[in-house]
């Protein structure tokens, strides 16, 4: 597992992230120190990731969700990644490729009549998640797609779920953080007070921006703040598009995020109900 440590400092930092704060900050806690980082405080929470109690052959035959009562359930769980290889959630994590695949298999199987997203996620990365939620919102009118939270749906998890006809929130559940955030590392003055100098050579003005052992300059700013904008303002559309949302109400919204009935009276979900009852109230429109 050490070797993939660089890997994943490299989808955490630096780059833009529809990921809830808290759970960004839960993350970075659980990682700091086979980071490399030597102070990092949080609210005393941890993660622990494990491996999968299936084997890699049991992986390959799964099919990737659940069909119960001629509806197709596709778990989106935990912190959402770009790719993942995996057609489950895989170590706290769920890969937007396994959901493209699950989604595109159940819509043309003849035995799902509907589909559910069964949502619990914090969010995670922007690649892919924009086309996912196109790609699901193509698809409607084909066949029922609901989404049902157990328990929330933030950041890009969100995004997902506004894709879909409906979406149900339990009333302990959360919706909404519906921004994006960049995590920029710069400890060049750790470097500095510990007597280490870094000598960067590049080619480019801009290539060494977001370098940890640099100093984190205006310019550098800028440019994330613009990557950030642009990425921002795809997120606001995409959800005014689903929801039928107003562009304006939603980037007043600020990124916030709301708990159960709150999120109904944001527009942000269709009712507060618990898994099992929405579940039911889709199996009674079949």
């Amino acid at each position: 597992m050490n070797q993939r440590f660089p890997h994943l400092a490299q989808r955490m930092f630096n780059v833009p992230l529809a990921l809830h704060p808290a759970k960004a900050e839960v993350v970075m806690a659980a990682l700091a120190e086979r980071l490399g980082v030597t102070q990092l405080f949080s609210a005393g929470a941890s993660v622990m990731l494990r491996p999968s109690d299936l084997s890699e052959d049991d992986r390959a035959d799964d099919k990737g969700y659940e069909v119960l009562n001629n509806v197709a359930l596709i778990p989106v769980q935990g912190m959402l990644v770009q790719k993942l290889g995996c057609l489950r959630p895989y170590s706290g994590m769920t890969g937007y490729d396994g959901i493209r695949a699950n989604f595109i298999t159940a819509l043309y199987d003849d035995d799902v009549k509907a589909i559910v997203l069964d949502i619990d996620s914090p969010g995670g990365e922007v690649g892919g998640a924009f086309d996912l939620a196109d790609m699901i919102f193509a698809a409607r009118g084909r066949k029922p797609i609901w989404s049902i939270l157990n328990e929330n749906a933030f950041s890009s998890a969100y995004a997902l779920a506004s894709s879909c006809d409906k979406i149900c929130v339990p009333r302990t559940g959360g919706t909404g953080s519906i921004g994006v955030i960049a995590m920029i590392a710069d400890i060049s003055k750790a470097l500095s007070n510990a007597g280490v100098s870094v000598n960067i050579i590049q080619f480019g003005a801009r290539k060494a921006d977001g370098y940890p052992e640099v100093p984190f300059t205006p310019k550098a700013r800028a440019r994330f703040q613009k990557d950030v904008n642009t990425i921002g303002s795809i997120f606001v559309n995409t959800v005014a598009r689903n929801r039928q949302i107003k562009t304006s109400a939603v980037i007043g919204q600020q990124a916030t995020t709301f708990l159960g009935q709150e999120g109904v009276r944001a527009g942000l979900a269709d009712y507060v109900a618990a898994p099992d009852a929405a579940f039911n109230a889709l199996l009674k429109t079949l």
